[in-house]
């Protein structure tokens, strides 16, 4: 039976790295970990919290490799009951439950010679879990009511906005499984860490819906890029672009407007922003956890596993918000690690400062 097209996404060569905006370390990490690992067949699970680009990331991964010409497949594991996530993986033959009028090709069948792109993970059932390992280890599975055994070729991408690893420990999720997947992981910071990313993405998306919406928008004021910038934007990049969409509809002239009440942050439009407040309550918050586990970042432990993050975000983290090795450890023997307030050199290294440059689009 022919593959739904609906099912399989064709990517132009560009639109993927075209969609990865931004110039902060973070995100230049996240392209040398797709530039390594695009051209081999290695599973990839890309960890982010939700709105970071999880799905670009994936659809860059397939773009780069040697499959770009093949299908490039998605599944949503949370956006469909359990009962048929299994036929949607697999397939399924005539009659094998009731309503199961034709045969019908499963989404690994669909990505043969391509790449399969298993979204939300971390909600995939239990007890779908075992079907799938095999499949991912064996490039083999049987249709819903079927005897026969089905080979594939199939690059396998995963991502999750879930702590996985902690879930493992809950028994949530198959250990066996969760290693199978983790061959290579790539974990996005999210936007709050790359505040100076978003007078590009603000650029990127001002030129796009001021395109679509047949606007001339060419210039936004520093104090709201300043405001945007000091926002935690916990939609991270989906948030931040359905707002500019919405202040692109509202604006009537050459210059964005948007009203300022829809932050979470309470900050006055006209009013110079501080960019040290957020800085020093995630500084003070993460050394807090560090004297709660006597200065380990790492391990089942650790301060990363406390915080639900990965240990290389955290070490990056702690770097932008200058905790040195010294004032971890000063954490865990009880000082407090740091002079406070914050030095000068500490708001300097956590990247919150308003863009000196024409903010210009």
């Amino acid at each position: 039976m022919a593959a739904n097209p609906l099912n399989i996404i064709a990517i132009h060569p560009s639109s993927a790295r075209n969609e990865l905006v931004g110039s902060a370390q973070g995100l230049r990490d996240v392209w040398n970990s797709i530039e390594m690992v695009a051209r081999t067949d290695s599973a990839v699970l890309i960890q982010g919290e939700t709105g970071t680009g999880k799905e670009l990331v994936a659809k860059a991964i397939h773009q780069e490799s040697r499959r770009r010409h093949a299908p490039y497949v998605k599944v949503n594991c949370a956006a469909m009951p359990a009962g048929l996530l299994e036929s949607e993986l697999f397939g399924h033959e005539r009659g094998a439950f009731t309503g199961a009028l034709t045969q019908t090709t499963g989404r690994f069948q669909m990505a043969h010679t391509g790449t399969l792109f298993l979204d939300e993970i971390g909600d995939l059932p239990l007890e779908l879990q075992p079907k799938l390992l095999r499949a991912l280890q064996e490039q083999e599975f049987e249709r819903l009511g079927s005897t026969r055994t089905i080979r594939v070729d199939v690059r396998i991408i995963a991502a999750t906005n879930q702590n996985l690893l902690q879930m493992v420990e809950e028994r949530r999720f198959r250990a066996d499984l969760y290693y199978r997947l983790n061959v290579f992981p790539i974990d996005l910071p999210p936007l709050r860490e790359r505040p100076e990313d978003i007078p590009l993405l603000v650029r990127h998306f001002v030129r796009g819906f001021a395109s679509r919406m047949n606007r001339d928008i060419s210039e936004v004021t520093e104090e709201s890029m300043a405001l945007l910038q000091q926002h935690d934007w916990p939609g991270n990049i989906r948030e931040l672009q359905n707002f500019i969409e919405r202040a692109v509809i509202k604006s009537s002239g050459r210059t964005l407007e948007f009203p300022c009440g829809e932050l979470r942050r309470v900050v006055k439009c006209n009013t110079p922003v501080r960019n040290r407040t957020l800085a020093e309550a995630e500084r003070d918050h993460i050394l807090d956890v560090l004297r709660q586990v006597g200065g380990v970042v790492g391990g089942r432990h650790g301060a990363a596993a406390r915080l639900g993050l990965a240990r290389t975000t955290l070490i990056h983290r702690m770097r932008r918000l200058g905790i040195t090795q010294e004032k971890a450890a000063a954490a865990g023997a009880g000082g407090d690690g740091w002079s406070s307030p914050a030095s000068p050199a500490h708001t300097a290294d956590a990247g919150l400062r308003n863009p000196l440059e024409p903010a210009w689009l």
